[in-house]
């Protein structure tokens, strides 16, 4: 009897210390995990700080709008409001596939073009190099026609006049596009790039340098300025005629300046487009 009771007790011993002698073991954190804890809160920096789209849209184009203002007497404030509308602030089909920030159709374009849905299905709009070019179109295509020849008679600050004028001649046919027009002008305050500030990244056609003057008998020294020499380099698409037009000049003019004997000019020449 004792000898079994006491087996029991070595028995009981035994299983006790076993059990205390299990090792625990703990996972460790793989690097990840232990990246991943550290960054928990921290907040990442934007790619952009802008609000939103249209405020970066309007620090891309503002100085292609003051530019064009200068030179067509179009407000800026009007055209960059425009193309806020009509492009979605950039981000619409025609803007990203085509550069075309104004749904200019197609009309007598002779460049690339798109195919586009609007007022009928898979409708033809030009398709531009650059956003610059749709731009410039834009003034050529208010200051050629007779229509919205009234608008010029307007004071470039008298943006909702414009706005009111562009739908009357027949720019667009909603009866509420001059009230968008006017919203995203007073909303963003495109009205301050209508009073003709010069912008350090103005695409003017004509920015000046200096040229000293000495006059052969009396020695006297002066300064003028003379047209700085700008040229275009031939893209596909481009003709002479809408070469001329983009830079203000007559196509006799342009031939005569690049020395031109027939209409034919070929991608990537480079031509002059400013007066000798």
């Amino acid at each position: 009897m004792n000898r079994v009771l006491i087996l029991l007790c070595v028995v009981v011993v035994s299983f006790s210390c076993k059990s205390k002698k299990t090792v625990v073991t703990k996972k460790r954190k793989t690097k990840t995990e232990r990246v991943t804890k550290k960054t928990e809160g921290v907040k990442t920096a934007t790619k952009s700080s802008y609000t939103n789209a249209t405020e970066e849209y309007i620090a891309n184009y503002a100085d292609v709008a003051v530019a064009e203002m200068e030179r067509y007497n179009i407000p800026a404030s009007i055209t960059l409001a425009q193309g806020i509308l009509e492009s979605a602030s950039g981000n619409g089909r025609l803007s990203k596939e085509a550069n075309n920030h104004f749904g200019i159709k197609c009309h007598d374009w002779d460049g690339d073009r798109i195919y586009h849905d609007d007022d009928a299905a898979q409708e033809c709009f030009r398709k531009y190099d650059d956003a610059k070019n749709s731009f410039r179109d834009h003034s050529l295509f208010l200051t050629e026609r007779n229509r919205y020849s009234g608008l010029f008679k307007l004071k470039k600050t008298d943006y909702k006049s414009w706005a009111r004028g562009l739908r009357a001649a027949g720019y667009a046919t909603d009866p509420k596009y001059p009230a968008k027009l006017i919203s995203l002008i007073e909303r963003y305050n495109l009205d301050q790039y209508d009073g003709g500030r010069k912008s350090s990244k103005s695409n003017s056609d004509f920015k000046q340098r200096d040229e000293i003057v000495i006059n052969a008998k009396t020695n006297v020294v002066s300064v003028r300025d003379v047209p700085k020499v700008i040229t275009h380099v031939v893209v596909k698409g481009d003709t002479l005629y809408y070469i001329a037009k983009m830079h203000n000049i007559s196509v006799p003019e342009l031939k005569a300046i690049n020395d031109l004997e027939d209409n034919n000019i070929k991608i990537g020449q480079e031509l002059q487009v400013s007066p000798k």
